[in-house]
Formats: structure tokens, sequence, C-alpha cells
């Protein structure tokens, strides 16, 4: 396991898939973890998961982070609570998929809410209070950002996480004086509560999993231990880079 004693991390998008993760091996691994999620009652969920270990998940209402407010008010109880913030891990989004032609303005400006917008405010109002030298800020981007499909339309998502990407790689350049570090970490398709339906279906599992050399899903796990090493003293010279977690995919 990778050793994050003593670090102060908040992970957003904690009530399941690869935020309940996350909480789980971030937890495991030493952190103290303040989480959040729109669904109250999953993040209580993955509280309850950690304290059958032991372990403990603190914050304790539901938060919508494309309300900017709401996510102030998200950070500013992390710190009243703990007084700094070693990791920010922006893992919660939604997005929604369509062809351009019949892509809708209030769609468009949904995707853009949910998986791009709220980064920008969790980091902008985090940023003050992350620990210098030495914080880490965690953005999940998505393959999306690096590749086409012809069988999805997701010009959207494609756009925010193309956007989270760039934006990360500035986040470096403007912490490297202060000893931030920023990586945004790009998985493929991962089995999740969300995409466990489509791989249900064997046409879409066939479709989905077409061109992944693994010839398998990703696991939630398998993005939340690339994380943790990323957020770990072990990963000090990674900064500015996008990590792509995605089976082969892009070697195709």
């Amino acid at each position: 396991m990778t050793d994050l004693s003593g670090k102060i991390v908040l992970i957003s998008g904690t009530g399941g898939g690869q935020g309940r993760a996350a909480a789980l091996r971030f937890g495991r691994d030493g952190a103290t973890v303040f989480g959040c999620d729109l669904n109250l009652q999953g993040h209580l969920e993955t509280q309850q998961l950690l304290q059958a270990e032991g372990l403990e998940m603190y914050g304790d209402s539901a938060v919508d982070l494309g309300d900017p407010q709401q996510c102030q008010r998200w950070i500013a109880a992390a710190v009243a609570q703990f007084g700094r913030i070693d990791v920010l891990y922006n893992n919660a989004s939604a997005t929604r998929f369509g062809r351009v032609e019949t892509f809708t303005l209030e769609d468009w400006r949904y995707v853009m809410r949910n998986e791009l917008d709220l980064v920008f405010y969790a980091t902008k109002y985090a940023w003050p209070h992350l620990t210098k030298p030495g914080a880490t800020i965690i953005n999940i981007a998505s393959v999306a950002a690096w590749c086409g499909s012809t069988s999805t339309g997701k010009a959207a998502h494609s756009a925010a996480k193309a956007a989270v990407v760039a934006f990360t790689r500035q986040l470096a350049a403007e912490g490297a004086s202060e000893g931030i570090r920023a990586v945004s970490i790009s998985p493929g398709f991962i089995k999740t509560p969300g995409t466990a339906p489509f791989l249900e279906d064997p046409r879409a599992r066939e479709t989905l999993l077409s061109g992944i050399l693994a010839q398998r899903p990703g696991e939630a796990e398998e993005v939340a231990a690339l994380a943790a090493f990323v957020a770990s003293n072990e990963a000090t010279y990674i900064n500015g880079s996008d990590l792509v977690i995605d089976g082969g995919l892009l070697a195709t």
C-alpha cells in the first residue's frame, strides 16, 4: 500500500464508483479523507464501509459542486476542521451524450457545469489553503480528451475533459513556485455502477471493449491506486502530466 499517513485529502464524488474506491484506498493508506457527493445516501454508505474497517471519512452533507457557493462551503468546512489541504482530488462529474446536431444548449451547459466548472470552483476555493510546498491536485479527466468515437456522441464530454487536461497543465505552471503539483488522470472504460448496465448488454459490451488491449473494463480500484501513488511523496517529480489508464485503448 502507498503511505499517505498524515495527509488531509479532499475527494469529491464519494457516493459510489471511482470516488468511493478512492475514499477507501486513501483511507486505508493512512490519509484523513474529507468527502462529498450530491448523493448523500451513497456518501454515507461509503462512510459506513470505512467505519467497518476502523477508518473514518468526514463530511456529512449533500453538496452540489456545480454551485459555487456550495463548493466554497465544502472547502471551508474542511479547512475549519483540519486547517489545511494536502490533496485535492477532483473526481466528481456528470455528463450527457448525444450527437452535435441533436445536442441541446441545455445539454451542453449541463456537461460544462458538471465536468469542468466544478473542477475550477473546487480548485479556486481550495488554492489558498493548499499546503505549500507539498500539495497535490488530482483532476480526473478521460481518454475522451484524446480520441473521438464513431459510435458515441461525446463532443461535449470530450471538450470538457480536454479542458480539464489543459487546466491541469496550467495549474502545474502556476503552482510550481509555491510547490503545488497538479496531475490529471484519464481513465478509459471503467466498471462502475453507472456503466454496469452497458456491460450486461452483450452487444454494448462488445462495442465498448473493442480496441481495449486488456480485453476487459478497468476497475475503479485501479484508478484509485494510481491516484494514491500520484498523491504520495514517491511521485513528487510527476507534475503537469496526464496519466492515461485505459487498458491499452489509445495504443490501437
